[in-house]
Parts: structure tokens; C-alpha cells; sequence
């Protein structure tokens, strides 16, 4: 599981570099034609999202679910991973083909849009046969759990088949001004189950603390479903205060997390999560709010607060979940990777502040601009480094699939 998780991570990297330097140096994009920026964009993405932010997500459930009696159990787990890389990889082909939707991270379209879906639907079909298999091993409460959690994974291969088509929504939304504190509110409590659930299958936070977590989350999930959702304005008082109750999820994630039992080695990534989960929620905020929103919309800004999230957030949370599963050690790269990444958002955050104004500078690559860009590429060569390393890590240590 490491190795394809770490693989599409290092794939994804290497892309993200030829982007970066595709900005940089524009007439690139001549001699590459047709494979252009737009053509390489969905890769790097979606490999991003359903390969590197997924698949320890996928190893996490794997862990929970499989019987290990079974004498097939490792090859099982095998299959789908390797079910699912496989469905990346071709995706991939039909993006670079310009068999896409046009929609970001819902690219899959044409005969690449059940590619995804079917591979989660094995893998639902295998988890669920392993859970079955092993319920004589479970208590009451391992039982229910399994259930519940399967039941809500039922609807996700057909729901992404399902959005990702063209007649389910558009790809631009002529009636929207963008996103508001309801759509933010809600995707941001998607992260927090996520994590809340994570949690509970790996067996960290504090039991005795767990009602205040998701009791928190209850009270978030009724702000979030009574405020106004549809063409509410960030102007709005209730947007703001509705997105302003994240900043509880600050001191509520530490109070959980901290002290929980867990693998030594993994706490320090558990820390570099709570300090990008923390200027995630903090800039998030401040990005919405009336004034600065209109500053940052649809700039180099956006792209700097998305890597803070996936780079930041997703990849040291993701490390950590890795080292709690013994499917890495983790002793490299910290540093490079954090650093690098810091950089790496500053400069785009920076950049995206200064946008107003300077357009022109931008677009015909003013001195300035170029040296932002470069640092970029620095930084980025620098994650890519750190992304080989556990790469090359997990493929010589790891014998778990």
C-alpha cells in the first residue's frame, strides 16, 4: 500500500515540477505540444487526490477490515490496490488524450469515467467479504462500526460517477460568484469526519475525549445546515460567524489528539498536521472575509491556500497514518519536506496578495514575478526529493502490500 501510495505522490510531484516550470518558461509549451499545461493540469491533480491524499486512507480501512486467517488476504488487498493504481494510470492516458470533463478533480469522462468507480467498487466488495468473514472475531461494537462505516462507502463509487458527468452539473457555473461559508463549512466537516473516523480505526485520541469531538461536530453540522446555502453572499454576517466556528476544531483537535497512543515515531508528523490544520482553518477565514476574498479570488493566492491543505495538511497527516500502519518508518525528509512546502505556500500566498493591481506584471512575466516562480520551482524540486526518499524507503523496507 505504501509503495502505490508513495509512488502516485512521486508521479503527481514530478508533474507538478513540469508545471511549475511550464510557468515559468511559457514557450516550453511549444516544442511539448500538444501535451501542454492544460493536458499535464488533471494528472497532477487527480493523482494528487485519488492517489496520494486516498490510498493511506485506503490502507487505514484494509488494516481494519481484512482477516488476515484468510490465506489469500494479502493477495486480495493486492488486487484492489493494484485495481485502483491501474484505473489512475489510465486516466491519466485519457487526460493527456483530452478525454476529460473539464471539471477539476471530477475530470473522468468518456470511457475513462467507470475506471474509478470500479475499482472502488472491488474494493468495497473485498472489505466487505473480509468483515463478514472475521465478524465471529468482533464484538458488538467492532460489528456495528463495520457496518456503518460500509454502508457509507456504499454510495461513493456511484456518487463520483455521477458527479463527474457533464449532465450532472456544469463545469462552470455561470450563477455562482464562488464558494460560500456554507460550502466551505460543509467540505472543511468532511475533512473532520474523515479524520475523526481515522482515529477511531487506528486507534488514537482519547476515548474518554471522543464525546467531545464529535459532539462538537453535531453542533458544527446544525450551524452548517442553518445557514443560508445556494447564492448567499460572503458579505453576510451568518457566512462569516457559520465559517468562524471551525476556529473551535483548534483547540478541540488538540485536546483529542494529544496523548493518544500511538507509533513514537508518528507524532511529529501528528504535530506538522495540527500546525497546517491550524493555518488551514486560520487563512481560510481570512481569505473569505469581504474585501480580502475579492483580493484573492482566482489568484496564484488559491493555489498557495490548496497546497497548504494537500501538501501541508493532507501529506504530514498521511506520513503519519503510513507510520502508524508500520509501512514506513519516517525518519527522512521531514524537515525538506516541511520547509520546502512552507516556501512553497508563502510565495504563492504572497504573490496572490500582490496580483490586484499587477496583472500585466504576471502575464508578461515581469522580473519580480519570474523570481517568485522560481522559488516556487525550488521548493517544488525540494518535495519532490523528499517524496523519492519514502518511496525508495517503503519499497525496501515494506512487506506489507
Amino acid at each position: 500500500m505504501a509503495r502505490h501510495a508513495l509512488g502516485w505522490l512521486v508521479a503527481a510531484n514530478m508533474i507538478g515540477l513540469l508545471l511549475a516550470a511550464l510557468l515559468l518558461w511559457p514557450g516550453w509549451n511549444e516544442p511539448l505540444a500538444p501535451l501542454t499545461y492544460g493536458r499535464w493540469l488533471p494528472l497532477h491533480l487527480d493523482w494528487q487526490l485519488y492517489g496520494w491524499c486516498a490510498l493511506p486512507l485506503v490502507g487505514a480501512l484494509l488494516a481494519w477490515c481484512l482477516d488476515l486467517r484468510h490465506p489469500h488476504a494479502v493477495t486480495h488487498a493486492r488486487v484492489a490496490l493494484a485495481a485502483w493504481s491501474l484505473a489512475l494510470a489510465l486516466g491519466g492516458l485519457a487526460w493527456l488524450a483530452g478525454v476529460t470533463s473539464g471539471k477539476l478533480f471530477l475530470e473522468w469522462h468518456g470511457w475513462a469515467r467507470p475506471l474509478l468507480p470500479a475499482a472502488m467498487g472491488l474494493l468495497w466488495t473485498l472489505l466487505a467479504a473480509h468483515a463478514w468473514w472475521r465478524r465471529d472475531e468482533l464484538g458488538r461494537g467492532g460489528r456495528t462500526g463495520r457496518i456503518l462505516a460500509l454502508l457509507a462507502l456504499l454510495v461513493v463509487p456511484g456518487a463520483l460517477y455521477l458527479s463527474a458527468g457533464r449532465e450532472f452539473y456544469p463545469s462552470v457555473n455561470p450563477d455562482s460568484g464562488g464558494a460560500t461559508g456554507a460550502r466551505l463549512l460543509a467540505s472543511t466537516l468532511g475533512i473532520v469526519a474523515i479524520y475523526g473516523f481515522l482515529a477511531e480505526v487506528l486507534g488514537l485520541g482519547r476515548p474518554a475525549r471522543r464525546g467531545w469531538y464529535w459532539g462538537y461536530f453535531v453542533f458544527s453540522a446544525a450551524v452548517c445546515a442553518g445557514i443560508e446555502h445556494g447564492h448567499a453572499s460572503h458579505h453576510e454576517p451568518a457566512q462569516v460567524l457559520g465559517l468562524a466556528t471551525l476556529l473551535g476544531w483548534l483547540p478541540l483537535a488538540w485536546f483529542y489528539f494529544r496523548g493518544g497512543p500511538g507509533v513514537p515515531a508518528a507524532r511529529r508528523w501528528w504535530g506538522a498536521a495540527f500546525v497546517w490544520w491550524s493555518a488551514l482553518v486560520g487563512s481560510g477565514l481570512w481569505t473569505f472575509l469581504p474585501g480580502v476574498s475579492e483580493r484573492m479570488k482566482f489568484t496564484n493566492g488559491m493555489v498557495g491556500h490548496a497546497h497548504l491543505a494537500m501538501a501541508g495538511l493532507v501529506t504530514s497527516a498521511n506520513l503519519a497514518v503510513l507510520i502508524e500502519l508500520r509501512a514506513l518508518n519516517g525518519r527522512r525528509g521531514f524537515w525538506l519536506w516541511q520547509v520546502a512546502c512552507a516556501v512553497h505556500v508563502a510565495v504563492l500566498l504572497g504573490l496572490g496578495w500582490h496580483e490586484a493591481g499587477h496583472e500585466a506584471d504576471l502575464f508578461f512575466s515581469a522580473p519580480w514575478t519570474q523570481a517568485v516562480y522560481g522559488v516556487r520551482l525550488l521548493a517544488g524540486a525540494a518535495m519532490l526529493v523528499a517524496s523519492v526518499w519514502w518511496w525508495r524507503d517503503a519499497a525496501r523496507e515494506g512487506t506489507a502490500p
